[in-house]
């Protein structure tokens, strides 16, 4: 499990000093933006697809407009600013539920029967399966299941992005396990080739 950002501190400040320091230059949270805008930018390209670009902007945004909030204990400030990233892109999607769901009364298909655009997999057929199981996730236990498989942020970095409790974390991942693992099994025994068409 990695710990703290992936990208070397080219000045040897630590994230929470070159924040600290911007409260009196804000220039200097530039050095934020330059050390991780590029993972924030995978993690919502991942999850967002067309929206990634303007998210990721807007994190590092409100991250400056937030930044005498942020936690000075916090040598890597990548936790926290995935902890912006996940907030904005619900609220995105939050919004965009609604609209689509004015248009669907004005015609005849369900908005859950409109494909996602937030995890949208590749045409093959496990990347498919996959897709299909995680959007059935929570997404209180989505956003805690990409942080740790995608991002690999320990427990403590996802407990500091997401807001809660250590134990929260830990509760929320093994559900999300435990029911991806019923999804994918109940998928495949619903896939499996019956007897009689093994043997033709």
């Amino acid at each position: 499990m990695l710990m703290g950002s992936p990208f070397p501190v080219r000045d040897g400040s630590s994230d929470s000093a070159a924040i600290v320091d911007s409260l009196e230059r804000p220039e200097g949270f530039a050095t934020i933006f330059d050390r991780h805008y590029a993972a924030v930018h995978r993690y919502l390209a991942r999850r967002a697809r067309e929206q990634a670009d303007d998210l990721a902007s807007m994190t590092f945004v409100v991250a400056f407009e937030r930044r005498g909030s942020f936690r000075r204990d916090s040598t890597s400030a990548l936790p926290w600013l995935f902890g912006i990233a996940t907030n904005l892109m619900h609220e995105r999607h939050r919004i965009e539920r609604r609209e689509l769901g004015a248009l669907c009364l004005l015609g005849s298909e369900s908005p859950d029967a409109v494909e996602s655009p937030w995890l949208m997999g590749d045409n093959d057929e496990h990347t498919e399966r996959l897709t299909r199981a995680l959007a059935t996730l929570d997404a209180t236990q989505l956003d805690v299941l990409l942080l740790y498989a995608w991002e690999e942020l320990s427990y403590e970095e996802i407990a500091e992005a997401l807001s809660v409790p250590l134990g929260t974390v830990r509760s929320r991942l093994a559900r999300a396990r435990a029911h991806l693992r019923s999804r994918l099994e109940l998928r495949g025994a619903n896939t499996d080739p019956t007897p009689s068409e093994e043997h033709r």
